[in-house]
């Protein structure tokens, strides 16, 4: 029998989902939360197999109760109902330690089946949720730093690893010295690097120059 403790501070809520919660063959509603405080008070005492938590609620966030509860009790498992998918609300509760993050959209017996699922062992998301996290990596992402060179940059900068001089850049590109020697330049400055040298190691580092 799967235990649960739900925490919601909209009676409405809770009664509907205990309900068919209860309805279920497996499952067993072991207490009921209307705030923060209380979710972390019942799930320490009850230690269900599962625990319900709303993400806005009064007194404590249920990221901020999650948070808690992990921290004295790390098996918890712990699944995020809310309506909410604002960058405030999904990351912290998801940071604070739960293991599935559902929308109150979803229906009742989709509920029930990320339930039974989340005890096994899997971590449900909604798609929606997937979606932000992955925007999220991408733009924590850190961006390469050759990257940041221009075409005309990269070119010098292949050409410095040919062993070419200075003037010999600007023969081949058809520049002046000059201009060759500001784009040099401006290649260690974007590399981070302290020398023609150490951008020449840069490039075959990085697979620029095979």
């Amino acid at each position: 029998m799967i235990t649960i403790v739900i925490a919601d501070d909209h009676e409405m809520v809770r009664i509907g989902i205990s309900a068919y919660l209860n309805a279920q063959p497996d499952m067993t509603i072991v207490g009921e939360a209307t705030n923060g405080e209380e979710a972390i008070t019942l799930a320490l005492t009850h230690k269900p197999d599962i625990i319900l938590m709303d993400n806005v609620m009064p007194k404590l966030t249920g990221a901020e109760a999650t948070e808690q509860i992990i921290a004295k009790w790390p098996e918890a498992k712990i699944m995020m109902i809310t309506s909410f998918l604002d960058d405030d609300k999904v990351y912290p509760a998801l940071e604070a330690g739960a293991v599935s993050y559902l929308l109150k959209t979803s229906n009742a017996k989709h509920i029930a089946e990320a339930i039974r699922k989340t005890v096994q062992g899997e971590m449900i998301v909604e798609p929606e949720v997937t979606h932000k996290m992955m925007s999220r990596m991408r733009s924590q992402q850190v961006t390469p730093l050759h990257e940041q060179l221009t075409e005309r940059e990269h070119e010098v900068l292949l050409l410095m690893a040919d062993g070419l001089t200075n003037q010999a850049i600007a023969d081949e590109l058809f520049i002046a010295l000059k201009t060759v020697k500001t784009h040099v330049s401006n290649i260690l400055a974007k590399l981070e690097v302290q020398d023609r040298t150490q951008a020449v190691v840069y490039a075959f580092q990085h697979q620029l120059k095979q």
